[in-house]
Order: structure tokens, then C-alpha cells, then sequence
């Protein structure tokens, strides 16, 4: 699909995207370019981020890429008020920054664990209190990117499983805390998505992909784009009285309770970004 960028209901809104260098985030910021908001793309990597924000900017956007890493709490904190100087103050935010690599509990180590929850769970919570005074409120949006491996127990995601449950009641604790000064936080909790680097490590091979597929009752993967329109419905005025929920976009995967050794060895129902 080529989107149109033109005018539309986030114009003129300034939004924060983590890990919007590449990916569902990346698809989240270019849905939101298209209809008018501008777009701060914060990652590691300074190249990728720009070359986000190029692609963005060739369409007619506006976009561009502020370098820290979501861990650093200072460092983060400094790339948004960079963002803030430069595109204005925040009215959405995305926090999308993610890290998973299949392996079974007793096959991962003390720091693979711990490096998944940092970034996932450490992450959304420093992206959340980092940008939350540079917010335009009330009015503001945060949707946080979860999975459904924060409700659903997976083989070989302990470390994800429990990141993104974390994600999830964050998400809930500061729809309590921040509604009443007019801020919404809703989290996104996607399924197997096409063409992600996610999907690539835990479904590397047809049959992979094909026993996924067969889990799935609308019978194929989400793609990028249905994960992003559901993030801009979320930011949109349609939503303005949607705060604290989960929203699943996994084409009905999460119904249906299967053996995770039909991937052998992987799980069954694998959320990604």
C-alpha cells in the first residue's frame, strides 16, 4: 500500500514514536504523518532514524530522528526535549521500543532476560514520565505497544511474557493516575505481524509460518498497516473517552488454546515489533 499524505484529523499534533526507526513503529509514524501530525522518531541509531525520517519527508511529512536509547533515562529525557525545541510540545505518544529473541528460560541468561525487560518494560515507563511535561493536556494520548504474550503464557518468552504483562498494568496505572489531568494511556497488543524483524526470528521458516497461519481464525498474519490505522483510531477524537484498555489486534489467535511444539519448539502465538 502507498499512503496519501494530505490533511487530516492529527494535524497539526506533534508525535513521539519509540523505536520508530523500522518496523510496526515506523508504520505507526508514517499512518500518523499522512494525516498531518508531526512526527519525532526516537531509536539507538542515528542513521536509521534519519533514514525513517527521510522516507517520511519524501512524501510530504514532517519527521525527524532524535538518537538515545529508552534504557538511559537521561539520555532519553534530553533527545524529547530536543524534539519539544524543535516540533513543538507532545500530543501523542508512541512507546514502541522493543527487544525479543526466542529462548527457553533455562536457555537465556540473567542479562538476556533482565536486557528484555529494560528496554520493554524500563523503557515504556522512562518514555512515559520523561515526556509527560512536555505533554499537551489535557488532550495528550500514549499508546504503549504490547503483546499478547503479556496475557497469554508462551513457550521460549518468559522474558517477553513478563516485560509485556508489566507494559499492560503500567498502562492501566496511568490511565488512573494521569486521566484526571486529561491524559489517555492505551496499550496495543499485536499478534503475528508480516514482515517484521519480530516475526523473521520466531517464524524463520514456512512451516513456521504456515502452523501460525493455521492458529489464526481470520486465517493470515496483520499487516503493519492494520496495526498502525488501529494506533491512529486510538490517538483520534473517535477515542477521546477510550482510556486504560488493551486493545488485542491478533485476528482472533488468542481465542484458541494450542500445543506450542506444533513450531518446534516456538510458540504458537507470537506478538512482535
Amino acid at each position: 500500500m502507498t499512503p496519501v499524505f494530505r490533511e487530516g484529523q492529527l494535524e497539526g499534533r506533534v508525535a513521539v514514536v519509540t523505536g520508530g526507526g523500522s518496523g510496526i513503529n515506523l508504520a505507526i509514524a508514517e499512518r500518523f504523518a499522512e494525516h498531518g501530525a508531526k512526527l519525532a522518531l526516537i531509536g539507538r541509531k542515528q542513521e536509521k532514524l534519519d533514514a525513517a525520517a527521510t522516507g517520511i519527508l519524501k512524501r510530504g511529512g514532517v519527521a525527524a530522528g532524535f538518537a538515545a536509547d529508552v534504557r538511559d533515562y537521561d539520555a532519553l529525557s534530553g533527545a524529547i526535549a530536543a524534539s519539544v525545541e524543535r516540533l513543538g510540545a507532545i500530543d501523542i505518544v508512541v512507546c514502541g521500543a522493543a527487544g525479543n529473541f526466542p529462548a527457553t528460560a533455562l536457555g537465556m541468561s540473567a542479562n538476556g532476560f533482565k536486557s528484555v525487560v529494560d528496554i520493554d518494560l524500563l523503557g515504556t515507563f522512562n518514555t512515559c514520565r520523561a515526556v509527560f511535561e512536555h505533554l499537551e493536556r489535557p488532550g495528550a494520548s500514549i499508546i504503549n505497544i504490547s503483546a499478547t504474550q503479556a496475557f497469554i503464557p508462551m513457550a521460549m518468552q518468559a522474558h517477553v511474557c513478563a516485560a509485556k504483562a508489566g507494559v499492560d498494568m503500567l498502562t492501566r496505572t496511568l490511565a488512573l493516575e494521569w486521566g484526571p489531568l486529561g491524559v489517555r494511556v492505551n496499550s496495543i497488543a499485536p499478534g503475528a505481524v508480516d514482515d517484521t524483524e519480530g516475526m523473521r526470528r520466531l517464524a524463520p521458516t514456512d512451516q513456521a509460518r504456515a502452523n501460525i497461519t493455521r492458529m489464526i481464525p481470520l486465517g493470515r498474519f496483520a499487516k503493519k498497516s492494520e496495526i498502525a490505522d488501529l494506533a491512529l483510531f486510538l490517538c483520534s477524537d473517535a477515542a477521546q473517552f477510550i482510556t486504560g484498555v488493551v486493545m488485542v489486534c491478533d485476528g482472533g489467535q488468542s481465542l484458541a488454546t494450542v500445543r506450542s511444539d506444533l513450531l518446534g519448539g516456538g510458540s504458537p502465538r507470537i506478538g512482535t515489533q
